[in-house]
């Protein structure tokens, strides 16, 4: 699981990336980089059912018609047949912005387009508001036609663990993928991860992204760095045991990134 953003080095990077064995790549709208990730895609020789390929609306594309527009551009930048998931990038633009966002995925889901849809950066409030949506449009449609949050994004890790997300996400079978699962590098010299870096011989961010695994969230590590892109898929050959993976529960509240769970827009 990679995530890209510099579009300069995207197709690079993604060629690169599939050949230490990721298939799942995180792009988006706002990060421009959709067009070289994706003939990243169609040079790597790789079947496509066997590439996971994410987009996601941008805050300034919220409501119907300005999501058809920007999935629209997303065919036309990619050239892709299909998009396995396209997320809601941020909760902002309100109410109505974003039941009309809903919407416009929901129907390139059932047109084929799009296979699986989902959102980021939602707060429970705002799951909430979504899952009122959901239950309104299959009460006019009929039953499963409301579409289904498969996918939620967050900022996760030790320092910011989401509790409350993380249990709403559970009870309903949302998949829980985790940006800045390394939180930028900032937290390395923390004693407790150095601690545990030397006692099984990895880096911080290894122990880092092994937490977050063992925790059930898809990880999505970030970087242009060809040999970090290489030691963040080389963390399965340990195990963090329950009393180390207590020890990471630090129970702050420390994004190290934007944080739209909080509007109330």
């Amino acid at each position: 699981m990679t995530s890209l953003r510099p579009a300069d080095v995207a197709e690079e990077v993604v060629l690169h990336s599939f050949k230490v064995g990721y298939r799942h790549v995180d792009s988006a709208r706002v990060y421009r980089n959709e067009g070289p990730c994706a003939e990243a895609i169609k040079k790597s020789g790789i079947p496509r059912s066997d590439i996971f390929f994410t987009s996601k609306v941008p805050p300034r594309a919220m409501g119907y018609e300005a999501t058809k527009a920007s999935i629209k551009s997303s065919f036309s930048q990619t050239g892709l047949e299909y998009i396995d998931l396209y997320l809601i990038h941020a909760p902002y633009g309100g109410k109505e912005a974003r039941r009309g966002t809903w919407l416009a995925l929901l129907e390139a889901q059932q047109a084929g387009q799009i296979r699986s849809i989902g959102v980021s950066n939602y707060g429970v409030h705002h799951l909430n508001e979504l899952e009122s949506y959901i239950q309104e449009l299959e009460a006019q449609n009929g039953k499963g036609k409301g579409g289904e949050i498969s996918v939620g994004q967050w900022e996760l890790h030790p320092w910011l663990a989401r509790p409350d997300i993380v249990e709403w996400c559970r009870k309903r079978r949302v998949v829980i993928q985790a940006y800045c699962p390394i939180v930028r590098g900032q937290r390395f010299e923390e004693p407790v991860l150095k601690g545990l870096a030397e006692r099984y011989e990895k880096t911080a961010a290894q122990i880092l992204l092994r937490w977050s695994l063992q925790k059930g969230f898809v990880p999505l590590p970030k970087s242009v760095t060809l040999s970090r892109i290489e030691e963040n898929a080389d963390v399965f050959d340990f195990r963090l045991t329950d009393e180390e993976m207590k020890s990471l529960e630090t129970g702050e509240y420390a994004p190290c990134s934007w944080d739209p769970t909080t509007s109330n827009d």
